[in-house]
């Protein structure tokens, strides 16, 4: 699957380096993440923290029903972000103007800020790690955002 995404620097302090997931093909990826403070991998996700993400896409497609598939490789194993993985994307997407909510109608071409906050919780183990982090049409599979990130989760 090849496909072209946009996706823009939403600043919450500056860009965080990222990889493109196998299927990506998003132009200025390392430029266009930022996850909270981290600059430079491996990215430190401290337990007990909360950590924004924002990032501004254009949408490749006319998406549906957006889902976040966010995982964390540890010891072989895709191990789920608690909380994260799974769950609807559509309540954290709005407008340009980043103020108005989307209701989950995509148009190709428009543009879209994903905002969040993912809670890293004090179960999760000391490890470094790659995150795997997409938003995904839950009916036809297609990235409408997906990169990697080296990640250490630390006390």
């Amino acid at each position: 699957m090849n496909y072209l995404l946009i996706v823009s620097l939403a600043v919450y302090c500056s860009a965080t380096k990222v990889n493109q997931c196998a299927d990506g093909n998003i132009e200025n990826l390392d430029d266009n993440v930022s996850l909270g403070e981290c600059t430079t991998p491996p990215c430190k996700l401290k337990k007990n923290t909360t950590v924004p993400i924002k990032i501004k896409f254009v949408a490749e497609d006319e998406y549906k029903d957006l889902i976040l598939v966010v995982n964390a490789k540890v010891a072989g194993l895709d191990l789920p972000f608690v909380g994260v993985d799974g769950t609807t994307a559509c309540d954290k997407i709005f407008e340009e103007d980043e103020d108005t909510k989307n209701e989950c109608k995509f148009v190709k071409g428009n543009t879209y800020v994903f905002k969040d906050a993912i809670e890293i919780l004090q179960i999760y183990p000391k490890v470094k790690t790659v995150v795997h982090w997409s938003i995904t049409d839950n009916s036809t599979g297609k990235h409408a955002v997906c990169f990697e990130v080296p990640a250490a989760i630390v006390n």
